[in-house]
């Protein structure tokens, strides 16, 4: 494949912790870069998505914290009602802004931070989903060098996501889920 990954950001909502829970299981637990997955949650609830998902790989989840620096290897999740910023030098920034999309955390701020920071080296994964949150965010990894991944919308959940970016956005690979995680793992 001959990518240079240095960040995964995968982004999803609706359908998206299905797939989650099917393709974190296979990932190489030596990864050599982080993960950053942004998941539509509404605030208060799914505090226990990081431990959830911890349970199917050898990975490390934890939930973002203000500041913290991204690390190889680890499994990122971005908090409920808060968008989850990529600084210029590889750090977490926590945002409370207005929704984008009608929604806080918004995958389209966090492609779009962190393409401006990774620019050729991202990679952006996008997810089932029920909005077109993320479609903008990829046309500015584009931008920037990155390359973009969406779901195969046939093996979606909730396809509109996954199908707004195929028609609104210029799209590397597509994924069906059987595939994703040997993806992931070739990255590395």
């Amino acid at each position: 494949m001959g990518t240079k990954c240095d960040a995964l950001i995968i982004g999803g909502s609706a359908g998206s912790l299905d797939v989650l829970l099917k393709v974190l299981p296979s990932l190489d637990p030596a990864l050599s870069f982080p993960i950053v997955i942004v998941v539509h949650r509404k605030h208060g609830t799914d505090s226990l998505l990081p431990e959830l998902l911890s349970g199917r790989t050898k990975l490390l989840v934890k939930e973002i914290d203000e500041k913290e620096p991204l690390s190889a290897g680890n499994i990122y999740i971005a908090p409920s009602d808060y968008h989850t910023l990529i600084e210029q030098d590889h750090t977490f920034s926590l945002d409370y802004s207005e929704k984008i999309n009608y929604s806080r955390p918004a995958i389209d701020a966090t492609f779009q931070t962190a393409a401006e920071v990774y620019k050729e080296k991202l990679v952006c994964l996008l997810l089932s989903g029920s909005n077109a949150d993320g479609v903008n965010g990829l046309k500015s990894v584009k931008v920037w060098g990155g390359t973009t991944v969406i779901q195969d919308p046939a093996t979606a959940q909730v396809s509109y996501m996954p199908e707004q970016a195929s028609l609104h956005a210029k799209i590397d690979h597509t994924l069906r889920i059987e595939h994703m995680a040997e993806f992931i793992n070739l990255l590395s």
